[in-house]
Order: structure tokens, then C-alpha cells, then sequence
């Protein structure tokens, strides 16, 4: 974590008003949250829409803050204690984020996509984890407060930082790009997701690629390679550039993909992998990695260790055992048409098991085709493969409207009541079955999981 004086910190973020006697305390840590404060931590009060931070301090400073980030047009500042005053605070922990990450020699990978992100990014770090000290983003914190405080938690002798760049208009991107200035830039895919707020696809794939506004001038664009939006955007952006892909045509490409229930197996380049992750969608995300790992000369060897010891974010394809002996396949921490149809392909690939089921909830952020985006996602699953198509949300009828077009109405069933959903599952699952469950984070539908294991 940020290890500096008061003195240096208002000089990082254009701040004034500390006093003398503070100027040589040090402050360990940041935090923007008082009830997360720990001892000799920097305080940065936000405001919000709904909420304004300066009102949380008196309890920031009994948690054990050691000084607090002040904005001047807030009345009543704290007092027996350092106070440093700023114009705004979020621009002042931006600020603070951007001047520390200059002054290290870390090498940063940032990381952006509709679809993969975190997945990647786990990725990414089991691999560069073999070689260089690496720090990374935890959870969602990927965002214009997420990122700097990312940052900050960075210990001086960081070697890589891998950082994740959420979005949720055009914008965004291009500030967190240009505050954390990668080295390595990783477009993961261009979906479906945010199409609520940017319209098209083709303004998603423009926004996405912000992230190369940022790049350090000898930086390095990693992309997917066979997604038809970048192919001639990314013309315009004047650095070095690798792909990866399902084809030929790209740097790295995997053959030989098998699937099994431990994990997933490919070649590149004539050289054996394997990942614990399920889904052969996967494989795209592992090439990205793979790539930066080339980019930092990681040894083969090392990128096989890596693989082999991945970690994925909790509720992405995480395979669960039920104490009545069928399988669950939680992917429940979010969904898109894209995601959604690689999820549901993964689950008809499976071998060995007796019935196979799906529970597929609301897709949001879709804007106006949202109806039919869902029911295509209903159209696509395979007649043969799944045994049992359960739906559940406003938009999840739609996916059973889909389904019904091409699947016997027997097999297709719809709730807007979780619990029913749960008992009648339970009902028709045996050991030796396996369902998926997929649905936007706003469903929650991990209630389904826990309830059913």
C-alpha cells in the first residue's frame, strides 16, 4: 500500500491548508469507505448522488484514520487532527493514484472487454505470478474510484500490476486508461453488454477501445483478432499490436480443444495446456494471456504452471457438488446473449451425465431488443443436448417464448417465483444430472445455487 508524508501527499494532489506540525506524519493505506478504515489510513470523504463522505469522518477518525482529504466547499472541517483541502476529492484520489503509479517501475496490464474481463485478468496474473511480483484487481473495483484505489493498495516493489477497466458509457475508459497509462492493453471481445447506454455494437467496440488512448508509447494492444468492429479500428491506434482468436489469421490460436469437467485442454503452437476453467470460450481468454506472458518473456514452462494454477473469480462457471449428487454449474455472477450462449454450448459439450437443465434469468442493460436478444438465446439451445429448460424474470419468459419455437412445452418451464423455481427443480434432479444456472448479477440467482446444494 501508499506509504508517504502528509507533506508529499498534498503536494501529489494539488492540495493546501496542512499544517506545519503535520507535514512529517506518514500515512499507510487510503480508503474511501470509514467503515473499512484502518489504522494510519488516508481518508478520502466522495460525494454522491445520495450520499457525501464528509458526513462519515468523526467515525473515520475513531477507526483509526490517520488524516483526512477535505473538500474546501464543505463546511466544518475536522480539527485535532491532519487535514489536507482539495477542490474535489474523487479527482484528488485520482490524482494521488496517477502521480504513485508514476513514481514505481511497475509495468501495468490493463484489461477491458464486454465479456471475460475478470476472468482474464485471473488469468493473466496466474501466469505473470510464476515470474514477477504481481498485484492485481480485486473483486469489481474497476471503475473511476475502483481502479485508484487499486492502485494505492500497491506495495512499492510491485512488479506488475494487472488492472481491470469496467465501463458504463463512452468516457470512462479512456480516464482510467489514462490514469493508470498501461503498458500492455487487453481487449477481451466485443458483446452485447451496455448496449442500453451506447446503442450499437460498433459504439461499444469504439468505447472499449478507449483503452489504448492511455498506452504508454512503446505500449503493446492485445486484442481479439476475428471480432469484425476492432479489425479496422484498430488501424487508427499507432502501436504495436498482437491478436488472438479462434482462426489462423491471428498471432495465437489454439487447436485440439477438448473439453472435460476438470477443466478444459489446447494446443498453441504445438505446445500441450491446460486450464481448471470450463468452457471453450475460455481458451480466448487464456491466449490473451498467453500473449502477455509472451510480451513479458515468461518461459513455457511457467505458462503451463500458471494454467494449471488458476483461480477464477467465484460464480463464473464454478463447478459445485449437491449433497444429492448432481452437479450445479454456478455462473451466476452476471449474463449477455454472447456469454450466455457460450455457457449454455459448454453444458451440451459435458459428457457423462444422465439429464442435463439450464436456468437462465433476466439479460439486462440490452436496450430496446432486449425481448429479442433473449428469445434468440432460447432459439439456440440445442434440441438434443439439454434434457430440461427452467427460466425465471420478465425476460426470462422471453427465453422460454425462444425455446418453445424449436423444444416440447413439456420441457420448458418459466418462474417468477424463486422458490418455486427451486422446489421444482429439486424435485426433477437426480445424482448423475448437472444444470447450469445464468442470469444477470441484478437476479441474484446464487440463491438458487446455495438453496439446491
Amino acid at each position: 500500500m501508499i506509504v508517504k508524508t502528509l507533506s508529499s501527499v498534498e503536494k501529489m494532489v494539488s492540495g493546501f491548508g496542512l499544517k506545519e506540525e503535520h507535514m512529517n506524519i506518514t500515512i499507510e493505506g487510503v480508503t474511501t469507505d470509514s467503515r473499512q478504515v484502518e489504522q494510519g489510513n488516508l481518508f478520502f470523504p466522495l460525494v454522491g448522488d445520495v450520499f457525501n463522505g464528509h458526513e462519515f469522518v468523526d467515525k473515520a477518525i475513531n477507526n483509526g484514520a490517520a488524516a483526512i482529504i477535505w473538500n474546501k466547499s464543505e463546511k466544518n472541517p475536522p480539527e485535532g487532527i491532519p487535514v489536507i483541502f482539495v477542490e474535489d476529492t474523487l479527482l484528488a484520489l485520482q490524482a494521488l493514484a496517477n502521480t504513485y503509479i508514476d513514481q514505481l517501475n511497475t509495468k501495468v496490464v490493463g484489461i477491458t472487454g464486454s465479456n471475460g474481463k475478470t476472468t482474464t485478468k485471473d488469468m493473466v496474473s496466474a501466469v505473470l505470478e510464476t515470474t514477477f511480483k504481481v498485484h492485481k484487481t480485486k473483486g469489481n473495483f474497476n471503475n473511476h474510484i475502483g481502479l485508484p484505489l487499486t492502485i494505492l493498495s500497491m506495495t512499492e516493489d510491485t512488479e506488475i500490476a494487472i488492472l481491470e477497466m469496467g465501463m458504463s458509457g463512452r468516457g470512462e475508459i479512456e480516464l482510467l486508461s489514462k490514469l493508470a497509462k498501461p503498458d500492455v492493453a487487453i481487449i477481451t471481445n466485443i458483446g452485447e453488454a451496455h448496449l442500453l447506454d451506447l446503442g450499437s455494437r460498433d459504439a461499444i467496440a469504439e468505447a472499449k477501445l478507449e483503452i489504448a488512448t492511455g498506452l504508454k508509447d512503446k505500449g503493446l494492444l492485445i486484442y481479439h483478432g476475428d471480432e469484425p468492429l476492432l479489425q479496422e479500428k484498430v488501424k487508427s491506434v499507432l502501436k504495436e499490436k498482437v491478436t488472438f482468436g479462434e482462426t489462423k489469421q491471428n498471432d495465437y490460436f489454439a487447436t485440439n480443444i477438448i473439453q472435460e469437467l476438470t477443466g478444459t485442454s489446447f494446443k498453441v503452437k504445438d505446445e500441450d495446456y491446460f486450464i481448471p476453467v470450463l468452457g471453450k470460450h475460455n481458451v480466448s481468454n487464456a491466449l490473451a494471456a498467453f500473449a502477455v506472458a509472451k510480451a513479458f518473456d515468461v518461459k513455457d514452462a511457467s505458462i503451463k504452471e500458471g494454467f494449471n494454477s488458476i483461480k477464477v473469480t467465484g460464480m463464473r462457471l464454478e463447478l459445485i457438488q449437491s449433497k444429492k449428487g448432481f452437479s450445479i454449474i454456478n455462473d451466476a455472477y452476471n449474463a449477455s446473449p454472447t456469454s450466455t450462449k457460450a455457457a449454455i454450448s459448454l453444458l451440451e459439450d459435458l459428457k457423462g451425465f444422465d439429464k442435463k437443465f439450464v436456468v437462465l434469468g433476466d439479460m439486462l442493460e440490452l436496450g430496446e431488443n432486449e425481448k429479442e436478444f433473449h428469445r434468440q438465446v432460447g432459439r439456440s439451445i440445442s434440441k438434443d443436448g439439454i434434457s430440461y429448460i427452467v427460466t425465471y424474470g420478465k425476460l426470462g419468459e422471453e427465453i422460454a417464448i425462444g425455446a418453445k419455437e424449436t423444444h416440447a412445452e413439456e420441457i420448458v418451464h418459466h418462474f417468477n417465483d424463486k422458490q418455486k423455481l427451486i422446489q421444482h427443480l429439486d424435485t426433477l434432479m437426480n445424482k448423475n444430472d448437472v444444470v447450469l444456472i445464468k442470469a444477470s448479477r441484478g437476479m441474484k440467482l446464487e440463491e438458487v445455487v446455495e438453496a439446491l446444494s
